[in-house]
């Protein structure tokens, strides 16, 4: 397989729009925590709050490792560019592969983030949802 410089160059688009969720994403849990806080130091400390801070926190540290692992695959195509200029061969395969397998890395971890974030939205339902399942849906039915 050859790989010429449209081929890393093809990443960076993709990657830019990455980051771009990412650091909205970052934005949107940073809100929601000081929202959080603020709840919590007015004296509204239930146990609620404090799971959701501690499952946002957790959520946070993993959008930095995505964002982290977002560059990191930034530049290793732009290192990938520059030993397709210098002609390196051997190193050129090895720096492309890093870069797509820290772009996967990323992925990987957004996919971990999205999951926890939806269980932490899981958390501020749970006290005015009723519970949902297949027993209550016949209940409801029945009556």
């Amino acid at each position: 397989m050859e790989i010429n410089f449209t081929t890393p160059a093809l990443l960076f688009p993709a990657i830019s729009l990455l980051l771009l969720a990412y650091t909205n994403r970052f934005l949107a849990l940073a809100n929601l925590v000081r929202k959080l806080h603020d709840e919590y130091k007015r004296g509204e400390q239930n146990k609620i709050i404090i799971k959701q801070i501690h499952s946002l926190r957790r959520c946070i540290r993993l959008v930095r490792y995505m964002q982290g692992l977002g560059v990191f695959s930034f530049v290793c195509c732009v290192i990938t560019m520059y030993t397709i200029y210098m002609n390196w061969v051997v190193a050129i395969k090895y720096e492309f592969a890093l870069s797509l397998l820290s772009l996967l890395a990323s992925l990987v971890i957004s996919l971990i983030e999205i999951t926890m974030s939806t269980k932490a939205l899981e958390l501020e339902l749970s006290d005015i949802e009723e519970p949902a399942g297949f027993f209550s849906d016949l209940i409801k039915k029945k009556e």
